[in-house]
């Protein structure tokens, strides 16, 4: 399998996939579902208090999936998301559910002007890109001076994987903090996904019953058996914590002048 059909496989056709469950079970499904693999409502809740989102704070959701965590923290804290997303798929599955401002468009190049946002998130996606500073500087340059740029990176607890996902680049510790430091965006505060609560019971029943569903209908399908053997070598990594989830808040540098003022 290749990095290409792996990305395409998870975040465009499952994606698509996801959207048509919910749609067959219900919207009370649609959150928990479109949440799954981006953080818990606990470690949502964290960063979200940890960045000092609130009424009305522009929020840019970077590799925002199909959605969930723009939402949830739209709902929780009354902020104005915007979501940018490289694959069709999952764009299309995020405006079926939620409605909210979607983009297709790459994380190395957001389509917007520098200070756009108040605050930036990306979830889980930071592990996938190979040029990471890059993708860092994307964020920091469209967010105001001293706004908050929240992540959830999967990073590597060992110098060497049994098993390399096709599609993921985990960087230590140390790299992240490096790359961080590299383009600017000053750490903040951290933890680790696994000190945060975990998923409350009837989340992870509403999403395994869309998962049954998506399942139930494609499971021939060779895309699914992909994303499937995917899913499960991540999840064996972090079972095994080769691969442990942290979250993380920065702050985007204010100039001097702004400072002195």
């Amino acid at each position: 399998m290749s990095e290409a059909e792996a990305m395409a496989d998870e975040f465009d056709t499952i994606a698509w996939w996801t959207a048509s469950a919910v749609a067959e079970l219900g919207e009370d499904h649609a959150l928990p579902a479109a949440c799954r693999g981006s953080g818990s409502p606990a470690a949502l809740a964290w960063l979200a208090s940890s960045m000092e989102l609130g009424q009305g704070t522009r929020l840019l959701d970077s590799g925002a999936g199909v959605g969930g965590p723009a939402e949830y923290a739209a709902r929780s804290y009354g902020v104005r998301p915007v979501l940018a997303e490289p694959m069709e798929g999952a764009c299309r599955a995020a405006r079926r559910l939620f409605r909210r401002p979607v983009v297709v468009s790459d994380g190395l190049r957001l389509p917007f002007p520098d200070a756009a946002f108040d605050a930036a998130w990306s979830l889980g996606v930071l592990c996938t890109v190979e040029d990471k500073r890059a993708y860092l500087s994307e964020l920091r340059r469209t967010v105001v001076p001293g706004g908050a740029v929240g992540l959830l990176v999967y990073t590597r607890a060992v110098d060497d994987l049994p098993d390399q996902p096709e599609g993921n680049h985990f960087p230590s510790h140390d790299e992240l903090v490096a790359d961080l430091a590299a383009v600017g965006l000053e750490l903040d505060d951290e933890t680790a996904l696994a000190d945060v609560a975990a998923t409350p019971e009837d989340w992870d029943e509403a999403a395994s019953r869309v998962e049954e569903v998506v399942a139930r209908e494609h499971r021939d399908d060779e895309r699914w058996q992909r994303a499937q053997a995917q899913q499960e070598t991540i999840a064996g990594l972090i079972g095994d914590e080769l691969v442990v989830g942290v979250l993380l808040t920065c702050r985007t540098p204010v100039p001097s002048d702004i400072v002195e003022q």
